[in-house]
């Protein structure tokens, strides 16, 4: 009768998801040089200004994800609790006056020197290895629930629903892979829908982009204007696009289009085909990365690696939900092309970590 025996097996990373990433980060350049180029010179007078940023980020984040791929994965179990308690700090400072920046109503940045810093953007990752620690740990249901609604909170209070509803998506992923009291869970997640709710209608802003989603052509000149002016680019598009740099939108037309529009002004230039084909690429990424999550053995590198495509896959499906008017908009950035270096530097620190599973996956053979 053969045995089975666990064979701890460190082997080469996935070269498929590797070359993803590159591929989806090289894209994002090109996308933030080509949508950010009007709003550059008219700003400063220089229409790289803003692609040489996003390129240093990407840069640093590139060496850091090859830095981390290196690490075994049990090195984030260790510091999983300072890490987590780090970026508590950090979204409780970024609420105080003088530290935390304002831009449009939102307090989100931390301004050190010449460098900003997007809180939000770090509490994803801190939270996702923070709950994979309790999965691993085998803790009681108040041991997820409190941390995600705690982090919840402090988000909503910048305020950022729609960073909230990704780390909703991603906690909640993580606490129903990791098996816990199916009751609890539906109650949670009940009472998060209904708070949300409440959060949507009680604030203006947000009224007003619920009501835009559900009533256009009410203003269009006013609160309809962000959503008319990518549902122009959508349809400049058409099957195959107006070209490469072509973009008419990105002329200062279409608000925020080298950040949370970035896929207007790229549907707009490769069309309907060009746009699917970018989706796939997407999809195949998040394909690859829960084959990567489910091959390890290791509970905590599950967990982590489930929260980690759930934050990315989430994300992406939230914005280009918004860009094609299937959910209201929500101001997510476009994981990998959406310009900021926080949210770019993270994201590739995280698929690190999931080269860093692959790389280190334990493996029950006979």
């Amino acid at each position: 009768m053969g045995k089975i025996r666990l064979k701890k097996q460190t082997k080469s990373l996935d070269k498929r998801l590797l070359y993803l990433i590159l591929i989806l980060t090289s894209l994002g350049l090109i996308a933030v040089a080509d949508a950010s180029a009007p709003q550059a010179l008219s700003v400063f007078g220089d229409k790289f200004y803003f692609v040489k940023q996003q390129a240093v980020w990407g840069g640093l984040g590139i060496i850091l994800m090859f830095a981390v791929s290196k690490l075994n994965p049990s090195f984030w179990e260790k510091i999983a609790t300072p890490l987590f308690f780090l970026s508590i700090v950090l979204l409780a400072l970024v609420l105080i006056p003088g530290v935390g920046t304002k831009t449009l109503g939102a307090r989100r940045w931390i301004i050190l020197g010449p460098i900003s810093v997007q809180p939000s953007e770090i509490v994803k990752l801190t939270l996702a290895i923070y709950l994979a620690k309790v999965a691993a740990k085998g803790k009681t249901s108040l041991a997820f629930f409190v941390p995600l609604a705690a982090i919840s909170a402090l988000v909503m209070m910048q305020p950022d629903l729609g960073t909230t509803l990704v780390i909703l998506a991603m906690g909640l992923s993580q606490i129903f892979v990791a098996g816990v009291n199916i009751f609890h869970f539906l109650a949670f997640a009940g009472m998060g829908s209904i708070i949300g709710f409440l959060f949507a209608v009680t604030s203006e802003y947000r009224r007003n982009r619920l009501l835009t989603f559900l009533a256009q052509s009410q203003d269009p000149l006013g609160r309809d204007y962000h959503i008319r002016q990518v549902l122009l680019a959508l349809g400049s598009g058409g099957i195959f696009g107006v070209g490469l740099g072509q973009s008419r939108q990105k002329f200062l037309f279409l608000p925020e289009a080298a950040t949370d529009s970035v896929f207007a002004i790229i549907a707009e230039e490769v069309g309907f085909i060009g746009a699917l084909a970018l989706i796939a690429v997407f999809a195949f990424f998040i394909f690859i990365s829960l084959k990567v999550a489910s091959r390890t053995a290791n509970k905590f590198s599950q967990i982590l690696g489930v929260g980690i495509v759930i934050w990315i896959g989430g994300q992406t499906i939230l914005n280009i939900g918004s860009m094609v008017a299937l959910v209201p908009l929500t101001g997510v950035p476009l994981p990998f092309f959406s310009y900021g270096g926080s949210a770019l530097t993270m994201i590739l620190i995280a698929c690190g970590i999931l080269l860093s599973i692959s790389r280190h996956s334990s493996h029950e053979k006979n």
